[in-house]
């Protein structure tokens, strides 16, 4: 399984608004669509959404079907409106054998 962290900046005052069409739309297209959700977790700065992504086949693919699917496009409004800013990296369980000369 690949992971994919989010990290989001969501508009001063937005965030109740964007959470809860996260919720309702976002998640569960995602499920529809393969992947795996942990969190969301907010921010005590009231502007960082966190959440983290999962598919266990090829993610980048499965990510491209999700955006242009017709249900995604159907979002109206579009929860994205909300973001400021968007990061996102893809995570991987670090070894467990020390490194060399350590």
């Amino acid at each position: 399984m690949r992971f994919q962290l989010r990290l989001y900046t969501v508009a001063p005052g937005a965030m109740e608004t964007f959470v809860e069409e996260w919720h309702e739309h976002v998640r569960p297209l995602r499920l529809a669509h393969g992947f795996s959700i942990a969190g969301p977790w907010v921010g005590d700065d009231g502007v960082t959404f966190v959440w983290i992504l999962g598919h266990d086949g090829d993610f980048e693919a499965a990510d491209e079907a999700y955006y242009v699917s017709e249900e995604r496009r159907a979002l109206d409004p579009d929860p994205a409106r909300h973001l400021t800013d968007m990061k996102t990296w893809f995570m991987q369980s670090p070894s467990r054998a020390p490194a060399p000369g350590r």
